[in-house]
């Protein structure tokens, strides 16, 4: 499981455990470099660079086949009818390379957002989000019970398939024998299933039926300033410490091949990804 690729819609996640022939995950940084006559060089690139991805595969599964194409097309897959609310949304790629799902930004412990927001809410408790050293936030713990949670900037969390290991780890420099790791499990319309957790930095468990979403969750276990930064987030692996944030972005499909192989029913797949600010119907 925890080098295969896991693509579809949320609620829809499909393993593809066929590995792609050929594989480009090379962002779009989108700089342009611009020369003066007296040969200075300046540099103008966005804050943010979009995430691409090309995949191709030869004599792929009939079965994994059709589910690419039912992403490319915009055709709802079959599975959870009545309750697959994203069936016209973006599409969700769990990414084997990923180390850390989480958003770039967010594992470093920064955020566009002055008050953290988009990264950041508070569970139980009382704390209060603001920047510290540079663009780096900490969390002000005023009660001992607090609880923060980490947010998708999309999702009500980040999409997982029932019977998925995750694994989550929490800022490295709580106090393990104070701080709880914890997971919440979440329903296709984002309400809440249940609760895994664990005394210490680091919790793993295995996501129950009906579960869509997953919420990772940190308890400090004492008042006073609060780090962010270094978590992570994993499936199917040991998290690891300030590991670079890949994130788990909504994606859209741009472009699709689709040729028989020589010996039916199996195909040749070409499918082309590109990260999007939201769903794209």
């Amino acid at each position: 499981m925890a080098r295969n690729l896991w693509i579809g819609k949320p609620g829809l996640l499909r393993e593809i455990s066929q590995a792609a022939k050929s594989w480009d995950r090379s962002p779009d940084l989108n700089v342009s470099e611009f020369r003066s006559l007296e040969g200075h060089v300046t540099l103008v690139a966005p804050p943010r660079t979009t995430r691409r991805m090309k995949l191709a595969f030869e004599w792929l599964e009939p079965e994994d086949a059709q589910h690419l194409v039912r992403l490319a097309r915009r055709i709802s897959g079959p599975g959870m009818l009545g309750q697959n609310v994203y069936a016209g949304g973006s599409v969700v790629v769990l990414d084997p390379a990923s180390v850390n799902l989480l958003d770039p930004l967010q594992a470093a412990g920064q955020s566009r957002d002055v008050r953290g927001g988009d990264h950041w809410f508070t569970v139980a408790g009382d704390m209060t989000l603001r920047p510290s050293v540079g663009d780096v936030f900490t969390g002000d713990c005023r009660d001992v019970a607090s609880a923060i949670g980490w947010v998708h900037g999309t999702w009500t969390g980040w999409p997982v398939a029932p019977g998925m290991n995750v694994s989550w780890m929490v800022p490295p420099e709580w106090d393990p024998a104070l701080c709880t790791a914890q997971l919440d499990w979440k329903a296709v319309d984002g309400s809440y299933l249940s609760t895994v957790s664990a005394t210490g930095g680091v919790v793993s468990g295995t996501a129950p039926a009906g579960a869509v979403f997953v919420t990772p969750v940190g308890r400090p276990g004492k008042t006073g300033a609060t780090a962010l930064a270094g978590a992570c987030l994993t499936i199917g692996e040991a998290p690891v410490g300030y590991a670079l944030g890949d994130g788990c972005p909504p994606m859209a499909v741009t472009g699709l091949t689709d040729t028989p192989s020589p010996r039916l029913p199996y195909r040749n797949i070409g499918i082309d990804l590109v990260e999007v600010r939201g769903a794209a119907n």
